[in-house]
């Protein structure tokens, strides 16, 4: 399986660069990080659904896509790792999971998401979230093969 990570702004250096890179080199999966810098406008509105149509724009054909939205869904680390284990037994090849900038993504370009997660309902900084999704990854992959590294 390839799980792609789309994200607006560049993480050039620093910790929530670090953090993404502890758990993406850890991870068995084929994973690409793209990270996409727009222009900014005066217009937010205009600014987001630019931003969302240009992350689209890099997904690969026919890839899941999960958005990563503070009004999305809780789920927990098994269920995610549940989740992506039914979208593997089903044929899927590709999951990308999109993270809008500091405005969020615009929900109504994206025609079809597979699934709308939250990690959680506070705000995160979007540069620390390449981190926190992929030490997920991580632990569904653990999950999967049994490693003690999730303990309920």
């Amino acid at each position: 399986m390839r799980v792609s990570i789309l994200a607006i702004g560049k993480n050039r250096k620093g910790v929530f660069k670090d953090l993404y890179e502890f758990y993406a080199t850890r991870i068995q999966w084929e994973i690409q990080l793209v990270e996409v810098e727009i222009r900014e406008t005066l217009d937010w509105k205009k600014q987001r659904l630019n931003e969302t149509k240009k992350l689209l724009s890099y997904v690969p054909e026919g890839s899941l896509i999960v958005i990563l939205d503070e009004s999305g869904k809780l789920l927990t680390s098994r269920a995610l790792s549940g989740w992506i284990t039914k979208q593997a037994d089903n044929g899927a090849k590709d999951i990308s999971f999109l993270i809008g900038g500091s405005r969020g993504l615009d929900l109504s370009a994206i025609s079809s998401p597979s699934l709308m997660i939250s990690l959680g309902r506070v705000t995160w900084p979007h540069l620390m979230i390449r981190g926190m999704i992929a030490e997920q990854l991580y632990r569904a992959q653990q999950i999967l093969n049994n490693h003690p590294y999730h303990r309920d």
